[in-house]
C-alpha cells in the first residue's frame, strides 16, 4: 500500500490517483489510520503473508479476522508511537476514536471492507502486469542466493541495504537493532527507499521483519526525465522514454508505471512514429529501446538547456 511511502518519480501519477481514491471514495477509516499525520500505521492492515503468493481475498480474510485485542493494541500505538526508535505518536482522529468505541472486531471488519474497495479502485486494474514483474524479481533473487549466497543477494538489493559478516544494515529514519534468525524480503513497485516492517506486538523471532525494497531495473533508483522533456512529448511519454535507457517490454513498462498495456502500446506507437524508440525481438518478447535520436532527447532535453548524466 502506498501510505507512508515517498513515491518514486515513475509511479508518482498513479500514487496521486491512489491517494485521491483513499480520500474521496468513502473510506474514512483507512483515511484516518493511514493518511492523517505521520508515524505508525497499524500492522493488521497489511497482515503477515500466509503463503509465498497470497491472493487479495486471502489477505482481506486475515484483516477481517484479526483478533480484537490486537486491533485495539495497535491503535494504541498510533497514540503512543515508539519514541525510543524515533517513531512519533499522534492523537487519533474523531473518526478513529468512534470506531474504537465499537470494538476491535468492528474496526477489523470495516477495514477489510474499505480495503477491498481501495483495491478495486487503485490496484486491481494494474495487478496482472505488476504481478508478472514481481514474480520475475523473486525468481531472479532466488537464483542469486542459490548461486552466489546471501552476501551477494543483500548487497545487490539497494544502496541503503548492506550485509557484512552476518549483520544486515538498512538505512532508515528510525533507529533500532534486532537479533533475528531470518528476514522476509518483499520487492515493492512504489517504495523509493527500503522500509522495514516489524510486528510491535510479537517477538521478532515469532514474526520475522519484512524488508520491503524498491524494485527497479538493475536494482537502482529510477532516472528522472530531463527538465522540459514532458513539455515536449507529454509527461507519460517522457517517463516511458526515459525508462527505456534499459530496453523493456510493453508489459514490464505497464507494471513499472502502473499503466494498462494498451496505454503503453499507444504511447510507444507515438514515440516510434516520431523516431525515438524502436522494437527489437528478444526470443519470445519484443523489447523497446531508444534510437540514437531518442537517447539524445532522453538525456539532454532541448528545452532544459542543461546536460543530464547518461544512465
Amino acid at each position: 500500500m502506498p501510505w507512508g511511502l515517498a513515491p518514486r518519480g515513475d509511479v508518482d501519477p498513479w500514487l496521486a490517483r491512489a491517494r485521491r481514491s483513499l480520500r474521496r471514495a468513502g473510506l474514512p477509516l483507512l483515511n484516518a489510520m493511514a493518511l492523517e499525520g505521520s508515524g505508525y500505521v497499524p500492522d493488521f492492515l497489511s497482515p503477515y503473508p500466509s503463503c509465498p503468493a497470497p491472493t487479495i481475498e486471502d489477505e482481506l480474510e486475515l484483516v477481517a479476522g484479526t483478533a480484537p485485542d490486537r486491533v485495539i493494541g495497535e491503535l494504541e500505538f498510533v497514540r503512543r508511537g515508539l519514541p525510543r526508535v524515533g517513531l512519533p505518536g499522534r492523537e487519533p482522529s474523531e473518526t478513529l476514536r468512534r470506531a474504537m468505541t465499537r470494538g476491535g472486531r468492528h474496526v477489523a471488519r470495516q477495514a477489510a471492507i474499505e480495503l477491498r474497495r481501495y483495491w478495486q479502485l487503485a490496484f486491481a486494474p494494474h495487478w496482472p502486469t505488476a504481478r508478472s514483474l514481481l514474480d520475475a524479481e523473486v525468481d531472479r533473487r532466488a537464483a542469486i542466493v542459490a548461486r552466489r549466497g546471501a552476501h551477494e543477494l543483500f548487497n545487490s538489493l539497494h544502496p541503503g541495504i548492506t550485509w557484512d559478516n552476518g549483520t544486515l544494515r538498512i538505512e532508515s529514519r528510525f533507529d533500532g537493532c534486532l537479533d533475528v534468525p531470518l528476514v522476509v524480503l518483499v520487492p515493492s513497485l512504489v517504495a523509493q527507499v527500503p522500509v522495514v516492517a516489524i510486528d510491535l506486538l510479537e517477538r521478532p523471532d515469532q514474526w520475522p521483519p519484512l524488508v520491503h525494497y524498491p524494485l527497479t531495473p538493475q536494482a537502482s533508483p529510477a532516472h528522472d526525465a530531463p527538465a522540459g522533456l514532458a513539455g515536449l512529448v507529454g509527461s507519460t511519454r517522457a517517463k516511458l522514454l526515459t525508462a527505456l535507457a534499459r530496453p523493456s517490454s510493453t508489459s514490464e513498462l505497464a507494471a513499472r508505471h502502473f499503466l494498462s498495456p494498451a496505454t503503453v502500446s499507444y504511447h510507444l506507437g507515438v514515440l516510434r512514429r516520431a523516431g525515438l524508440v524502436s522494437p527489437v525481438r528478444d526470443g519470445r518478447y519484443v523489447l523497446y529501446g531508444h534510437t540514437a535520436q531518442g537517447t539524445r532527447l532522453a538525456t539532454d532535453s532541448p528545452l532544459s538547456g542543461r546536460r543530464q548524466p547518461a544512465p
